[in-house]
């Protein structure tokens, strides 16, 4: 059986991308890119879920990507991170952003920067399952069914 190749070396492959030691990454940088993947992760949920209208798949999604929920899904997980997910986190949360969430504290704002900065530095690692498992942890600690 042929292995699968993941999303990223796709990318990577067809891009001709070069390699790049994802340690170097400015926080925000991370953040970034775990913004989008993390509303992949929740869009495609919400979307497996049913086939409704895109207004309600909109309302469904906002209740999981959002400043509070992040800030307090990433408060939760903090006893499931490795020291190497934490010190990711803890340069996301802490790194100085010229820009503020609409609908939130700065603290929420900083909390949920520094969970998709590790969400970031997981998918550059190639590491989906990780991932996919925080956020399915995170989702069940806060007791929100996706």
């Amino acid at each position: 059986m042929e292995k699968s190749v993941s999303l990223l070396r796709q990318i990577e492959e067809a891009f001709k991308c070069k390699e790049v030691d994802i340690r170097t990454y400015s926080p925000l940088t991370l953040a970034y890119i775990g913004d989008s993947i993390y509303d992949v992760i929740i869009r495609t949920i919400v979307v497996e879920r049913g086939n409704r209208s895109a207004n309600h798949l909109h309302k469904t999604t906002i209740r999981y990507v959002n400043a509070g929920t992040q800030a307090r899904m990433i408060e939760a997980l903090q006893e499931f991170l490795t020291e190497e997910e934490q010190a990711i986190y803890r340069r996301g949360r802490n790194a100085k952003s010229y820009s503020t969430a609409k609908n939130a504290s700065v603290s929420d704002y900083r909390k949920a920067t520094g969970m998709e900065a590790l969400l970031g530095y997981l998918y550059l690692k190639d590491d989906m399952g990780r991932v996919i498992e925080l956020v399915k942890q995170g989702i069940h600690c806060l007791g929100m069914e996706a």
